[in-house]
């Protein structure tokens, strides 16, 4: 019997190397005319994801958004997206000049530098905004690498080449699973810095927020990480600006410090993340790349109060996740 999902796998896994390679001939200065195209073609291609990105962005930015600026703010998303997964395939071969000339963190330096000198880590918490890939290829650049977790892909040769890729600009990748967490905190406990998307539940059993003004559930992961390890918890996110440019901006430290049961302490840090986030987002809600709901049980059906939702397991997700990069 032809295993079909095995065999979609397998496709799926050629299909990045060849575009990743394709994307690497490509001469300079044309990735904002391959991103648009790419995300226009996305954008009809893809119904599920502009559904899910149209609630999305209604959530930010309300509800009352006549359709032809919903649509625009879509497309523009879709367009965002593509750029960057344009620029991850071509990260592998950006030198440190290109990096540098290409990228400034314009506000917050002094609390990642002042965090890494603690000596007892920092963990970046991202929304999935911008491109978070080119700033840890940039703060691997400068001297600061950085550690994740990534959900497994299917076949293993694509997560493997996708590890591969990563490291290859200075980002070290965790399979997610039973050991991540402690591999993660051995890196914290040791001074390390971690990158954390932090914006999305995947497990469906997260910490109970309200972000945006609706109930959703985030990670518990980097709440629970910083106060476990005492690593500092900053938010950050690196904004992709005109003519190829990129913009990071650190936010400062979160308090972690303990004030009563765990997992109160815990339910009070996601929530002011969940806060520091939205601020985030709102400077570009169309560089959101965010394709599944983000308020299931809230917009999908019109409700505006929400249920309540159990706090459980800690969750984590990376940056980094999706994209892969090749220079062959």
């Amino acid at each position: 019997m032809i295993d079909r999902m095995g065999a979609n796998s397998r496709a799926s896994y050629y299909v990045y190397r060849l575009l990743s390679g394709a994307l690497q001939l490509m001469p300079s200065g044309t990735e904002q005319l391959i991103a648009v195209a790419a995300g226009n073609l996305a954008y009809t291609l893809r119904p599920r994801d502009r559904q899910a990105l149209e609630e999305n962005v209604e959530g930010v930015l309300g509800r009352g958004l006549e359709h032809a600026q919903l649509r625009s703010w879509v497309r523009r998303g879709f367009a965002s997206y593509a750029r960057y997964w344009v620029e991850a395939a071509r990260l592998k071969c950006a030198a440190r000049l290109e990096l540098d000339s290409r990228m400034v963190c314009s506000e917050g330096w002094e609390h990642l530098a002042d965090g890494m000198a603690r000596g007892r880590g920092v963990i970046m918490a991202l929304p999935h905004l911008g491109n978070f890939d080119f700033g840890g290829a940039w703060l691997a650049a400068v001297g600061y690498p950085m550690t994740s977790v990534a959900e497994r892909l299917e076949p293993p040769e694509l997560f493997e080449w996708f590890v591969a890729q990563r490291r290859s600009i200075g980002l070290d990748i965790y399979p997610a699973g039973s050991e991540s967490s402690s591999a993660v905190l051995d890196v914290l406990v040791r001074g390390g810095l971690v990158g954390l998307v932090s914006d999305r539940d995947i497990s469906g059993h997260g910490v109970p927020v309200v972000f945006f003004g609706h109930h959703t559930t985030f990670p518990a992961g980097p709440a629970a990480l910083a106060m476990r390890s005492g690593a500092v918890l900053l938010p950050a996110a690196v904004y992709m600006e005109s003519r190829g440019g990129h913009r990071g901006v650190i936010l400062p430290p979160i308090d972690t410090g303990r004030r009563g049961r765990f997992r109160e302490d815990v339910q009070r840090v996601t929530q002011d993340l969940a806060a520091r986030l939205e601020g985030l987002i709102r400077r570009a809600p169309d560089q959101w790349h965010m394709f599944q709901r983000a308020w299931p049980a809230e917009l999908a059906s019109g409700v505006s109060g929400g249920q309540d939702l159990a706090p459980g397991a800690a969750g984590m997700h990376v940056a980094g996740a999706t994209s892969g990069a090749a220079c062959e």
